[in-house]
């Protein structure tokens, strides 16, 4: 009777154990792609920001306008997918827009007015990328904390420098 007591004892104890030791290692490996993808995000941001513009451009969207430039400002702020745990840059962008000649916007005076934004680059497969998704009215800071359950802060320890 005891030894057949002390074996599942035994395999739910090394379980227990496994677990709770796998779970600082999977942080750390998290960690250690934040850090890389971080430094990868830096030494690419130009080519990215082009890319992002092409794509966001192509896209058509807000309807009746025209994607003429982005000021890219100096915030980012990373956060990371709290399902799938994508890693996510926001990059704050001033997003300069006119109107396509005869369409619905063309006589709108607001359509000359810079728009502030965030613009959003996913790390996937060891690779920066976008959508050319932009949120606007938000600072980088600003939209982690819209997408608050979403989206959570990569920590500051994780993301070197003065970002």
């Amino acid at each position: 009777m005891f030894s057949t007591l002390i074996v599942p004892l035994a395999i739910g104890s090394l379980i227990i154990g496994g677990a709770l030791g796998l779970r600082p290692f999977l942080k750390w490996l998290q960690d250690r792609e934040a850090r890389q993808a971080i430094r990868e995000f830096r030494l690419r941001r130009e080519a990215l920001e082009a890319k992002f513009l092409d794509v966001a451009a192509s896209v058509g969207k807000p309807r009746g306008l025209r994607w003429k430039e982005c000021d890219w400002q100096d915030a980012v702020t990373f956060g990371r997918d709290v399902q799938t745990q994508l890693l996510t840059a926001f990059a704050s962008v001033e997003i300069h827009f006119e109107a396509v000649e005869g369409g619905d916007m063309e006589d709108v005076e607001a359509v000359s007015t810079i728009r502030d934004a965030s613009a959003v680059f996913h790390y996937q497969k060891g690779r920066w990328g976008t959508g050319g998704r932009a949120l606007f009215n938000m600072n980088p800071d600003d939209a982690i904390t819209h997408l608050q359950g979403q989206y959570e802060p990569v920590s500051s320890s994780v993301a070197p420098g003065n970002l």
